[in-house]
């Protein structure tokens, strides 16, 4: 569906992305993640055609973003961290004017099939949602009308950057609960960008992670966490015995033992077969990798934000 080959963008002498490769499947869902600033809103904005990229090409359904914008716009649709709502507007006048101008044969209907799918015709404060004056509504509301203006084509790819940002705890469950329901409803691509690691588990089938304009990783979030990080393990007899033959093993970065046999492990591949068979002697009673995606995550970009 969408596939970014040595994409790269450059600000004058500021080189915002470099050289990203991935590929985004048809019905999948893809959590974007990276700090501040490492060019995540940049790729997004190329994919959807907003801005032209300096080198590398997008295709997304077999077409080329830069030769055919008008055509790729048309099957994208693009929730930006800031929606641009017109917030004198009532709601469902702002989605039949997003649907007139996105060309819909009748934005009439569309604009009401776009209420109901993010909740829009349930009840705000006394009277349907669609029928309040943007500016009067929650910010969490106000998403939801942002991601009703990106669905009103009924698009094939849905490109959200920061649906969640800046809303509280009990927003950010309903509008993810909302995503749920419209990545795996019409089966759509999604490409999610993100903060909230729970929000990327919950909703992601895959995960890239990119830093400084350059992607570090790709793939599950069950595939990351076997590919290295700390593995936990306990043994009945002579930890300090097996800290020491551990400690020697070549993908084994460093070891450290605790109270009651455990001891943990911090590695450059999954080696936990490898460090099983080595504790066997030593009584092993339980192994697990202990990583976490943010654990990964802030391994991958050095912690920064």
């Amino acid at each position: 569906m969408i596939h970014v080959h040595q994409l790269s963008k450059s600000y004058g002498d500021i080189r915002a992305i470099e050289a990203l490769n991935f590929e985004v499947s048809a019905g999948e869902v893809v959590g974007f993640l990276g700090p501040n600033g490492a060019g995540k809103t940049t790729t997004m904005r190329i994919l959807c055609g907003c801005l032209g990229a300096t080198e590398g090409d997008v295709t997304v359904d077999g077409r080329n973003v830069s030769e055919a914008p008008k055509w790729v716009k048309a099957r994208v649709g693009y929730l930006p961290e800031h929606p641009p709502l017109y917030e004198t507007m009532v709601v469902r006048d702002y989605i039949e004017f997003a649907a007139t101008i996105k060309g819909v044969a009748d934005p009439v209907a569309a604009a009401q099939k776009a209420i109901l799918q993010v909740g829009l015709h349930e009840d705000v404060g006394g009277r349907p949602g669609a029928d309040r004056i943007i500016g009067h509504l929650s910010k969490g509301y106000k998403q939801r009308v942002g991601l009703a203006q990106a669905l009103v084509h009924n698009p094939r790819v849905l490109v959200l950057d920061e649906p969640t940002s800046g809303l509280d705890p009990a927003q950010r469950k309903e509008i993810r609960d909302l995503l749920v329901d419209l990545a795996h409803s019409d089966s759509r691509t999604v490409i999610l960008s993100t903060h909230v690691l729970t929000e990327i588990e919950a909703i992601c089938d895959r995960v890239i992670i990119i830093n400084k304009g350059k992607v570090v990783a790709q793939d599950t979030v069950d595939n990351l966490r076997k590919s290295g990080g700390r593995v936990r393990l306990q043994v009945e007899r002579d930890a300090d015995q097996l800290l020491d033959i551990l400690s020697k093993l070549d993908p084994i970065q460093s070891a450290e033992a605790h109270d009651d046999g455990v001891i943990t492990v911090s590695t450059s591949d999954d080696c936990r077969s490898l460090i099983a068979e080595t504790a066997a002697p030593f009584g092993l009673l339980s192994i697990h990798q202990q990583e976490g995606l943010e654990e990964i995550y802030l391994r991958l970009t050095g912690g920064s934000e």
